[in-house]
């Protein structure tokens, strides 16, 4: 019975396959095809990292319609101040995270004004011109706007990181470097006038990539960390008598320099709970090899430094911040069309999740959820991009508690573990880099567990899983087997929301426990084995 159902399995599998296979560039070569078979160990000892429920984050960002990137504009009505609130797609994405961490801001950030009392609420903003910092003017915010995001958000229950302006009172010196201390009078009117509303904020975050040598300018370590006990003061003072969660207090939103993070954190010690640092490690958008770094396993490895470095200097430091990303996007200038916002980045998004968690890092917020090429919708017509349900997989699956993993074949093979999510077992992710192999893998405990391998009925009394003796298996894989489809497969059926704009559910294969897990060339699995108890999940 056994045979029969794994022949079963693996006849239906390349099936699917073969489906996919065409004869465009970047899609599956059948003329050179090879198998492989390896098995993956998880240490189930003890967990290397542990992330927050709702590590899943995007952003949503301030860029207007006039935001172009090597003769493309990208955004169009994605703005903070212009993005379609009463869209049901937008809405339904959102909730089905339940929640989703939403930052609010990117470069402009620091060129905003929140309206204050009776200021008038129509002013023009981000009018664009080259000769003012970062190519626009001034923006503004009304407090009309604000009510509506607010009540937005909380009908859609995401957990929201505000961007505070932290250029306010400053002035650029003829080095480039912003100089003086911040004025954060009109931050503190914003914060005031949400708290008296009502509204629930996760965070409030200072600055946007003005650490280390900054982006347009920057603030050296020392004042900005001056700054950021003033943020945690007015944050502390307007909480104090307020039913509200006293919020977050982040900063600096910027990309990783060891020497300046490390003074930042010596001088504030205790006066942010979270570090945020930005990751574009493909380069720019521009970049006529992206797909080829987004399929090199050392370039993907490239950015575990940055995450390992931030890590010791956390655990070295007196302080009891935690790590976020605040901000990535892979490619900057807003990605490419067509590979930041197709297929093909799965590879990199999903890999950057899992390295992220296992160096301990508890949130990672991806750019964007709308806007540029990288969104996680379209921006015309706010469907999903593939990476918007790797994201919601991701979210539903992998637990707080990382595992460690080993795998000794081809180096084109990701693999990652989680104890599962708000259910027994473990989570693997499986990501095949290689267009020409076929990857058999069976998984294996090296220390502990009710089994040694992953190959037994042994397992919960409970579960109907462990009774049957089988796993689920979530198949990721590009539409006609192109990468550069925006149409992800999801176990060989599209993936697309219905007319009245619901998400659609994520159902799993069923395979028996018995058969390795067949990962296809150029494809991603999530295998939720439930029959299995480790010390690390306990």
């Amino acid at each position: 019975m056994c045979e029969i159902m794994r022949s079963l399995v693996i006849f239906s599998l390349v099936c699917y396959w073969l489906y996919q296979v065409t004869h465009n560039h970047n899609t599956i070569s059948v003329a050179s095809q090879s198998t492989e078979e390896d098995t993956v160990f998880v240490n189930g000892t003890v967990a290397i990292g542990r992330i927050d429920d709702d590590f899943v984050c995007a952003t949503i960002d301030w860029w207007p319609p006039e935001k172009c990137d090597y003769g493309t504009c990208s955004w169009g009505s994605a703005s903070l101040l212009n993005l379609d609130l009463g869209n049901d797609i937008l809405l339904n994405a959102i909730k089905a995270f339940s929640p989703l961490k939403i930052r609010l801001g990117g470069t402009l950030q620091d060129r905003v004004i929140y309206q204050r009392g009776e200021s008038p609420s129509h002013f023009t903003s981000f009018v664009k011109d080259s000769s003012m910092l970062f190519g626009f003017s001034q923006g503004y915010l009304p407090m009309s706007r604000w009510d509506e995001l607010n009540i937005f958000f909380k009908n859609a229950g995401a957990a929201v990181i505000f961007g505070l302006n932290a250029l306010r009172g400053r002035t650029i010196d003829s080095q480039g470097a912003a100089v003086g201390d911040w004025n954060s009078s009109n931050a503190e009117s914003l914060i005031r006038y949400t708290v008296n509303k009502g509204y629930t904020i996760h965070g409030w975050e200072l600055g946007n990539e003005l650490s280390g040598s900054g982006v347009g300018t920057r603030v050296t370590a020392d004042q900005y960390a001056s700054d950021i006990k003033s943020l945690q003061n007015k944050v502390q003072d307007i909480y104090s008598g307020s039913k509200l969660a006293k919020p977050l207090v982040l900063a600096p939103g910027g990309f990783f320099d060891s020497n300046w993070f490390s003074q930042f954190v010596d001088k504030a010690p205790q006066s942010v709970q979270v570090l945020t640092h930005h990751i574009y490690n493909l380069g720019p958008g521009s970049a006529a090899d992206l797909v080829d770094k987004i399929l090199d396993p050392s370039v993907l490895d490239g950015i575990s430094e940055t995450f390992r470095s931030l890590q010791m200097l956390i655990k070295q430091s007196k302080t009891s911040a935690v790590s976020w990303v605040g901000e990535a996007g892979g490619a900057y200038n807003s990605g490419h069309n067509l590979v930041t916002n197709a297929f093909v980045f799965s590879f990199w998004y999903l890999d950057q999740l899992g390295m992220a968690a296992s160096y301990d890092t508890k949130t990672y917020c991806r750019q964007t959820l709308i806007g540029g090429n990288y969104g996680l919708l379209d921006i015309k017509t706010f469907e999903p991009n593939p990476d918007y349900y790797s994201a919601l997989l991701w979210h539903r699956l992998m637990g707080n508690n990382v595992l460690s993993t080993s795998f000794s074949g081809t180096k084109k093979l990701r693999t990652y573990a989680h104890c599962s999510k708000k259910t027994q077992g473990i989570t693997v992710l499986l990501i095949n880099l290689d267009g020409n192999t076929t990857v058999q893998v069976n998984v294996s405990t090296e220390n502990g567990g009710s089994s040694g391998t992953l190959n037994s009925e042994q397992g919960l009394k409970d579960s109907e899983a462990s009774k049957n003796g089988v796993r689920e298996e979530y198949h990721l894989s590009a539409k006609d087997g192109d990468l550069h489809s925006q149409v992800m497969l999801l176990n060989g059926k599209e993936l697309t929301v219905n007319s009245m704009g619901k998400i659609p559910s994520l159902e799993p294969m069923i395979v028996g426990l018995s058969n390795p897990t067949t990962v296809a060339p150029f494809s991603i699995v999530f295998v939720h084995i439930p029959n299995i108890t480790i010390p690390a999940c306990r």
